[in-house]
């Protein structure tokens, strides 16, 4: 099991000695590469990342939002070959690409999925992240995505938003996090060898840690047969250590090559 942020950087964190992709990977064996949904990289950033990081470390970058979101997946050749192809330094060290599909993308749309993700090249592995209600609601649409992905081996991305939706706070971040995060229901379905389990906290670790609870069970299940995948995230991410403080000893047995309960430097500083 890998355990990690959407990020390895922000301000806050400097103050407990994270401020570069080395540090973070001192402490996670895994991040979300989210930035790859808004621009591919140039290629001595990738190189970058390389030597910020070991064998050991894994990335799972979004595919550009100009594939999954404005050409709907549609004649995107180029547009993937390139992608691929600068990222392809780190080649070794990605845990999967994922697909972050928008709302608008609807049970009949399904036809352009499969065609795209048929056309992927095979060394990898994939994840796919749905939004649009009919995909939840547990009839034939959902049951159509889930069967098509099962087929290919490609992993549903769970989004798991509760935290923040049933949240009474009203800090900033908090109000925008529920404006932009989707409000889905938290369906917890392996369709590939690497399920991935995004988990949205709030601003309070009372309410997080019990909606987290669930996930435990699941997590440890699905290691007897597959490699999860967990991401932890906070309405803001400066203060996301509030929750991996408390999360941090009840993940450890599911993941043993974590390091031990976190002493970051300064800690108390921020918190």
């Amino acid at each position: 099991m890998r355990i990690g942020l959407p990020q390895w950087q922000h301000p806050h964190w400097k103050r407990l000695g994270l401020e570069t992709l080395a540090d973070y990977a001192r402490w996670f064996n895994c991040v979300e590469g989210n930035t790859t949904l808004y621009s591919v990289p140039k290629m001595e950033t990738v190189l970058r990342w390389r030597t910020m990081t070991d064998d050991s470390f894994r990335f799972c970058f979004k595919f550009p939002a100009t594939i999954s979101h404005q050409s709907g997946l549609v004649q995107t050749g180029d547009l993937l070959a390139d992608f691929l192809r600068t990222l392809d330094p780190l080649a070794d060290r990605i845990a999967q690409y994922w697909l972050q599909l928008p709302a608008t993308f609807a049970p009949h749309h399904l036809p352009a999925l499969w065609r795209f993700l048929d056309a992927l090249p095979r060394r990898f592995r994939y994840g796919v992240e749905v939004r649009h209600s009919a995909f939840f609601a547990k009839g034939e649409a959902e049951k159509s995505l889930n069967q098509g992905l099962a087929a290919r081996g490609v992993n549903r991305v769970m989004l798991d938003s509760r935290p923040v939706h049933t949240s009474t706070s009203q800090s900033p971040a908090a109000i925008d996090a529920r404006a932009k995060k989707p409000r889905v229901p938290p369906h917890a379905i392996r369709t590939g060898r690497q399920p991935m389990v995004r988990f949205i906290g709030s601003d309070s670790v009372e309410e997080s840690v019990p909606l987290f609870q669930p996930w435990l069970a699941k997590l440890a299940a699905w290691q007897q047969e597959s490699e999860p995948l967990l991401f932890i995230h906070t309405p803001d991410m400066g203060q996301v250590f509030s929750l991996l403080n408390a999360l941090w000893p009840q993940l450890q047995p599911l993941a043993p090559t974590l390091p031990a309960p976190p002493a970051w430097p300064q800690q108390e500083a921020l918190f």
